[in-house]
Parts: structure tokens; sequence; C-alpha cells
């Protein structure tokens, strides 16, 4: 068998639209996802893909510069990679780490086409033939032609109920900070009451003070909550939460690099770490987190950073090989109207989808749909991710004092 070598390296971004705009503390997505989709040829033929949040001319350009690095280099040797493109020296001053992530996507997907495995053979095998998720609600504006608003008690139940009935979920996560926190509270226990036999979490996006996610914390105490996920900023902002509040505290935000765990592992702040096979750098480094929340019973879930089918790839194949994920996974994955890979959207059946068995991550490229939404995105651009398009002139503040009026509803599609 002839080792392969990489000669190319090609990063294409895409616009992929949502069901609607879905909202967040610290601005909203404007009705669609922006990213990157890398693909990284061989001497051989063979080419593995990967993908990446955001794009554009400096994403696609930071590519390319990654070519002098790794034209030539063999795509087996993932951990000489990671010192090429992440040496923590050089990365003071050049944070290359998500770039690395979809590159190791690539180079993975090439390692299992290569010796016609899956990716999560070459992890240590798999585990579980599904994984499951939670339903991942938002805030959203109305979209008259693809989704209805959630901001009302009423509407947030309905849009749940709509995900449970499509999907089969059976946990419940609500991103929030968008509302005064007494609002979100009335709101997230009707969701948990209207639910009782299902989990729920509470994710404000660090948007609260310590003082008000204590406060808010202990208003949710009683509820079926898989653990209260980043509601202040900061590792000693979280630990004094965790002191004060009786539910697991959880992270995508204070613990996504090893000298972070050490601290997390040394004076403890929080309980669950979600991981991120971007955030963290790759699917490797995921396991390797993973390994090391096993030793000091750490829990662990699967995060999700607005995937396409090809990261979610790389969630499913980390999701089967983890011994110790005992939570359901995020997936921003099922507000998609559409997909790059071949088949479209992926399925969930019962709240999981199946782990793909096909040789490396197991999708394919559809190119036709890669230059559809090449296109779309050229026509329609990107948008400010740390704005609202319902409050143009307002912008995140730490803790987040400047609350949207729940009374008040905003058409916008987004555009």
């Amino acid at each position: 068998m002839k080792r392969p070598k990489i000669v190319d390296i090609r990063a294409t971004t895409v616009a992929v639209p949502l069901e609607a705009p879905i909202r967040h503390s610290n601005g909203a997505h404007w009705g669609k996802f922006v990213r990157t989709i890398v693909e990284v040829e061989t001497d051989t033929g063979l080419i593995g893909l990967g993908e990446m949040g955001g794009g554009g001319e400096s994403a696609e350009a930071a590519f390319r510069g990654l070519k002098d690095y790794l034209v030539g280099h063999d795509p087996f040797q993932l951990e000489a990679m990671w010192f090429k493109i992440c040496n923590p020296t050089a990365s003071l001053y050049n944070n290359r780490t998500q770039l690395h992530a979809a590159i190791e996507f690539a180079c993975l997907d090439i390692m299992g086409k290569c010796l016609d495995v899956p990716v999560h053979d070459l992890l240590g095998g798999k585990l579980r033939d599904n994984v499951g998720f939670a339903s991942y609600l938002f805030f959203r504006y109305n979209d008259l032609e693809r989704g209805g608003e959630v901001r009302t008690a009423e509407q947030l139940v309905n849009e749940a109920r709509r995900q449970k009935e499509k999907h089969g979920f059976t946990a419940h996560k609500l991103k929030s900070g968008v509302f005064p926190p007494d609002y979100e509270l009335e709101l997230f226990r009707g969701l948990a009451h209207a639910f009782p036999d299902d989990s729920v979490r509470y994710d404000p996006n660090a948007a609260h003070s310590v003082e008000e996610a204590i406060r808010f914390g202990h208003g949710i105490e009683d509820l079926r909550n898989d653990y209260f996920e980043d509601p202040t900023w900061g590792l000693n902002g979280m630990r004094r939460v965790r002191d004060a509040v009786r539910i697991p505290t959880a992270t995508n935000t204070v613990v996504i690099n090893f000298e972070q765990l050490s601290s997390n592992i040394l004076n403890p702040a929080v309980d669950v770490i979600l991981l991120d096979t971007t955030f963290w750098g790759g699917i490797r480094q995921c396991v390797k987190a993973a390994q090391v929340c096993e030793t000091f019973q750490l829990g662990i879930a699967v995060h999700s950073s607005g995937e396409l089918g090809i990261q979610l790839a790389t969630m499913l194949h980390l999701g089967a090989v983890l011994p110790n994920l005992v939570f359901t996974a995020d997936a921003h994955y099922h507000h998609l109207m559409d997909d790059v890979i071949k088949g479209g959207l992926m399925e969930y059946q019962g709240g999981k989808i199946k782990v793909p068995t096909g040789p490396g991550l197991g999708v394919e490229l559809d190119r036709a749909k890669l230059i559809e939404y090449s296109e779309y995105y050229k026509e329609h651009g990107g948008y400010p991710y740390d704005r609202d398009p319902g409050r143009r002139d307002w912008f995140s503040l730490v803790p987040n004092t400047r609350w949207a009026d729940p009374t008040i509803s905003v058409e916008d599609d987004g555009s």
C-alpha cells in the first residue's frame, strides 16, 4: 500500500439556510449557517473532507496559508501535524486550533478511506451504533416561508413538542440569555413541566452575573436538569455558582483545552465538559480529553458549534467511541433546511442518529450542493454573529444587562 501524501488543500465558503433566524445571548444566526468546507487531496487520488465554522476570504486564505506546512505531509502522521500547525509557542501569535480541526477531520477521512475502515475504528472502535441528541431549542424570529417565531411560553412548548414528535428527542436544551432572567425562568419551568419524563438544560451563554446565575439556579433546582451550562463566565465565576447551586455545572467556553482542564481538575469549577471537535482542535483531542475526564470522574457530552453533515459525522464518530458518554449530545443540525452531503440531511430516529459505517467519515460531498450554497453565500453574504437583526443598534455586554423586551414581536426574515 502506497502511503498517501498531501498535494492540495481547498476551502469553499457556503451558507446553508435555517428554518428561521435563531437568537442567543450574544446576537443571532441570521437565518443561515456560514461554514467553510475543506478538501484535502492526496497524490493517490483520495480526498478527505473537513469543515469549520465561519468563512469568507479570510478563512479560505488561512487554509491556503497552511499549504506550505502540509503539502508533502503524510496524513497518517497526525501527531506531527498537530505540532506543525498548533505549536504551543507559535499559537500565542497564530491561534490555528480550529483550522487544525478541519484538516484533522480530512486526514482521518483519508486514513479511513485508505484502509477501508470507518473513523471510529481508528479511534479504538465504536461502543454504540447510534448517538442520542437533545432538542436544542432557540428563541427565534418569524420566517414566513420556513419557520415560526419562538418568544412566548406557548410558542416554546409548541416548538419543543414539534421537535419531539418529528425527531423523538427526550432531552431539551434551551439556548437563552436573550430575555430578562425572570421571564426565561418562567418559560424554562413551563418547558420542564410540559415534558415531565424528559430532562432539560439551560444555557444562557454566560450572560448572567454570578449572583444572577445563583438566583436563577436556585429557581430550577427542583427540575430534572442534566446540567447548568455556562450560567456565567470564567472559571472562578463558574466555581462560585457550582458551590452555591445543587445542579451540575457544564461548559464549552472555559474548558476547551488541556491547560484549562488541568486547572479545573486542581480546583473544580465545572462538572461536565462539553467536548467540541472544532473548539478542542479535532476528534483525537476530544478523545484524549474524555480519557482525562474519565480518570477524574468528570462528566462529558458532545457539543455542537453549528455543524453541517461533515462535522456532524465527526461528532457521531466521537460519540460512538466514548465509554463515559452518558448525556445526549448537542446539535444545531435539525434547524437546517439542507446539507452539502450526498443524500441530504441525516435522519433522527428516536432522538438518535446512526453512526456512519462507510470508510473514513462515511459521508460524501454533494458537489452540486457545494456549488449551490457557495453561490448562495456569494449572493447573500455572511452576518455578524454578535449582532441581533431585530436590535440593530444593540451589542451584548458581559453580563448581559440589556435584555430584549419579551412583549415585542419583531418580524425579520434573517436576510
